[in-house]
Formats: C-alpha cells, structure tokens, sequence
C-alpha cells in the first residue's frame, strides 16, 4: 500500500512540473519524507515510465551524462485523479475510525 502512495505522490509532484529523479527526491524530502531513499525514487520512476505513466526527455547535463526529466503525460494525469479517488474514499474511512474523528 505504502508504494501506491509513494507513486502517487510522485506523480502528484510531476503534475506540478516536470522533474529530473534527484530534484523529485530532494522535493520529497523538503515535504518531510526523509527516509525515502533516492534509489527507490528511480526504481519506482522507472516503473511507471515503462506503464506509459509519464513522458522521458533527455535534458543535457553541465556535469554528466544527460539528465532523464520526467512529465506527466495523459494516462498519468487519469491515474493521477483515480490514486486521488482512492486516498480521499480511504482518508474518509480512516478519520471514522479515529477516536472522536467523526
């Protein structure tokens, strides 16, 4: 469950502009997810590179090899609203459980 979030997130955070894996992480991070590692970031934009959930342009680098910057492309943006469906309908059920949540 914690990845669907993850990804969600992720893809939250490519809806706003399109970003290279470190400036994701480093974004992640300034939002207080510290303990995601920058290796599980690339793993899970490659996943949802090859479910055709976002655009790849290769972006020349200063330093390196090019950079990959990831977009969210249409099929993304649909997930995108679903994962939004999901985590309001689940945030609702949850908040009921909660001790004087209602």
């Amino acid at each position: 469950m914690l990845k669907g979030i993850l990804e969600g997130i992720v893809l939250a955070l490519l809806s706003l502009r399109p970003a290279y894996g470190y400036e994701i992480t480093a974004r992640l991070k300034e939002l207080g997810f510290s303990d995601i590692a920058e290796g599980t970031v690339y793993a899970l934009l490659v996943r949802v590179e090859q479910r055709g959930l976002v655009d790849v342009e290769k972006v020349p680098s200063e330093k390196g090899p090019p950079r990959k910057v990831y977009s969210l492309n249409t099929q993304g943006q649909e997930y995108l609203e679903e994962f939004w469906k999901t985590w309001g309908f689940l945030a609702a059920r949850l908040q009921q459980l909660h001790p004087g949540g209602q």
